[in-house]
């Protein structure tokens, strides 16, 4: 039986600290030695962390990648074993970058694959950066011929996966990955590569990479399938996970035997790559080795339980990527801060997560106490301080400027913005990073103050529409009851006035985030969302708002993408934009 044991290394690497990403790429060679795996398979870009953005635009950032690569290969001299791992390559002649695998075997770098495809929208923008490959190659290793591609690649149903398998016959298709997070997306890759796999007749390996990385997250998953499309390993979702996987690769050969319609295509086939074949190592390797795992599939959980451990991985490596001790969230005894607070215990534990409750005289006494008992349930610090008196000294203070105009808006900022400023204040003080609480229909709404609830250092729920905040709550609470039920029942307010509730400003958030999905994440036009929702009226106020808000949350931290639509990378409108006012 031709075979081969492949390692699939789905590990956490950081941006720019190429010399930690190379020591925890060796860390995964051995165990996959220590396994007597054929191959090594780490993700896109291991080596430099991805997406690299302007640190591309640094020579010397490029030479350390490159530099990288060659200790590795010095590092693998003698091992016997197939390294694929991603990095950074220039080509002196022509002084193109390309996002690239290296392929490592005994001592030298074998071959290099250039990335072909390279996206260019939402939130990747690889072409400012890399030149597109040219060069499709096919690898006979140990009597079995290997494709290797990197993420995109596989997209295009009549990519380089195609004419890897179909003109030059390969047999197993390694694909490394670093494709984000957003609710739906696995089952949607999974579709896709199985797809893949099938129509093509050949076994996939799928390494995608996991970890937070700013307003990113990359959730792992990586999967395998047999050359039917049958999905026959998945791996552990939004942590780091190691596993050996045994193919056949006689299996293809005998299903291809079969398929009159591939033989007739291979006699016309004809593309625009530059398609070329190698042999790496011996052809005969078959070391006595018992068998492994044929492959486990993790079970998938529902997609409110994907969204909630995206924002715990993506929070921690936030916190922790960036050299955080301590965090500071603002517990109101709303819901939007109890969840947050929630996330942040779950992401960092409770000894590094730091409460504050700042009411007024417009703070129930509800309030205090459902944050009390939050903070009780999460066994964190609560401090408590009222900002009444600094209001007072406020309004005092602005009295005569203010003469003759109603209390409003002001005022109600005036208080946000004290509580601002006193997070800030402690953060300064202690080196703690305020987590904002705002979440999306919040944000796209403009339902909240700049340099007030909207400071911070990193906006958990920024891409979290309010009906999933509630969904999140519940969730969480289905493990074990953290957040008091009143938080979750009582009428949403951001007590800034006497008896205020939400729903005085906005329409109630079931109808809101129709709204704002329609228009912001499915950009559909606004007379089909006036169709939809039959109100005319209400529709146009809500887009107005959002139009109106653009240059808000331009300036609000950053924050974790969960929706195929987030605002900044995925969303880029111009400020000043007169479309808005026709």
């Amino acid at each position: 039986m031709r075979s081969l044991r492949i390692s699939i290394c789905q590990f956490n690497f950081t941006v720019g600290d190429i010399k930690g990403n190379i020591l925890k790429i060796k860390e995964g060679i051995k165990r996959a030695l220590d396994e007597k795996s054929d191959i090594a398979v780490f993700p896109e870009l291991a080596v430099t962390g991805y997406p690299p953005e302007d640190l591309v635009f640094k020579p010397q950032f490029i030479d350390n990648s490159i530099k990288a690569m060659d200790s590795l290969a010095d590092f693998s001299k003698n091992k016997k074993i197939l390294i694929i791992a991603g990095y950074i390559f220039r080509d002196t002649a022509s002084g193109n970058i390309f996002n690239s695998a290296g392929i490592v075997y005994n001592g030298r770098l074998a071959d290099i694959y250039n990335k072909i495809y390279l996206p260019n929208y939402g939130v990747f923008d690889e072409q400012r950066y890399f030149s597109p490959g040219v060069c499709l190659p096919v690898y006979l290793y140990r009597d079995v011929r290997i494709g290797v591609n990197i993420c995109e690649d596989i997209w295009y149903p009549t990519g380089p996966l195609h004419y890897q398998s179909s003109a030059m016959n390969a047999e197993v298709i390694i694909n490394i990955s670093a494709s984000p997070f957003h609710a739906g997306k696995q089952d949607f890759r999974e579709n896709m590569f199985s797809t893949r796999a099938g129509d093509e007749s050949v076994i996939l390996v799928n390494c995608n990479l996991v970890g937070g990385q700013d307003e990113l997250v990359f959730d792992g998953f990586s999967t395998v399938y047999d050359e039917d499309g049958n999905l026959i390993s998945r791996m552990d979702g939004f942590k780091e996970d190691f596993a050996s996987i045994d193919i056949d690769a006689d299996s293809v050969f005998r299903k291809r035997l079969k398929d009159i319609r591939r033989k007739q295509e291979r006699e016309n086939m004809s593309g625009p790559f530059k398609l070329m074949s190698m042999n790496i190592g011996e052809v005969k390797y078959n070391p006595k080795r018992p068998p492994v795992n044929k492959g486990t599939l993790t079970i998938r959980k529902s997609n409110i339980a994907d969204i909630y451990d995206a924002l715990t991985l993506g929070t921690r490596d936030y916190v922790n990527k960036n050299g955080f001790d301590k965090v500071i969230v603002a517990i109101s005894g709303g819901i939007d801060s109890a969840l947050v607070a929630t996330i942040a215990v779950d992401a960092l534990g409770q000894e590094r997560v730091k409460g504050i409750f700042l009411p007024s005289i417009f703070s129930a006494s509800i309030s205090g106490e459902d944050a009390r008992e939050l903070s009780r349930n999460l066994s964190i610090e609560l401090l408590e301080l009222s900002i009444q008196d600094i209001f007072g000294l406020y309004s005092s203070k602005l009295s005569e400027i203010f003469r003759g105009k109603p209390p409003g808006v002001a005022e109600e900022n005036i208080q946000s913005r004290i509580r601002g400023n006193i997070v800030m204040a402690i953060s300064n003080k202690f080196g703690w990073l305020v987590l904002t609480t705002g979440n999306k229909s919040e944000m796209s709404t403009g339902y909240a103050t700049l340099y007030g609830d909207m400071a911070g250092g990193f906006a958990v729920i920024k891409d979290v529409l309010k009906t999933t905040v509630y969904q999140l709550a519940e969730y969480r609470n289905g493990i074990n009851q953290v957040i008091p039920r009143r938080i979750i029942e009582r009428a949403p307010s951001a007590e800034l006035r006497a008896d205020q509730k939400d729903s005085d400003t906005l329409p109630e958030y079931t109808i809101l985030d129709r709204i704002i999905t329609a228009y912001v994440e499915q950009d559909r036009p606004v007379d089909e969302i006036i169709f939809e929702m039959g109100d005319g009226k209400l529709v146009r106020k809500v887009i107005a708002m959002i139009d109106k808000s653009e240059y808000k949350r331009r300036q609000s931290p950053p924050g974790i993408k969960i929706t195929p639509r987030a605002f900044g990378r995925d969303r880029r409108m111009p400020i000043t934009n007169g479309l808005r006012n026709s």
